[in-house]
């Protein structure tokens, strides 16, 4: 999957698969998270949120099932 970067303390970048609804999320520690289950509306906001991180910890974190890829 294709991350973009983004500007943020915490995270990164983001990448996401539409057609299975998986967000990949790199965090600057160099850990990498897929959550599944997103739906279109949350990664773009996610996007498109000024804090990536907080918008992350609000509606992301703990919300969808996740596995850490490294």
């Amino acid at each position: 999957m294709t991350r973009q970067s983004v500007i943020s303390s915490n995270i990164a970048s983001v990448g996401y698969d539409s057609s299975i609804s998986l967000l990949e999320v790199e965090f600057n520690t160099g850990s990498i998270y897929q959550y599944s289950n997103v739906p279109a509306n949350v990664y773009s906001s996610l996007m498109n949120a000024a804090s990536k991180g907080t918008y992350f910890n609000a509606n992301i974190k703990r919300r969808y099932n996740y596995r850490q890829i490294r």
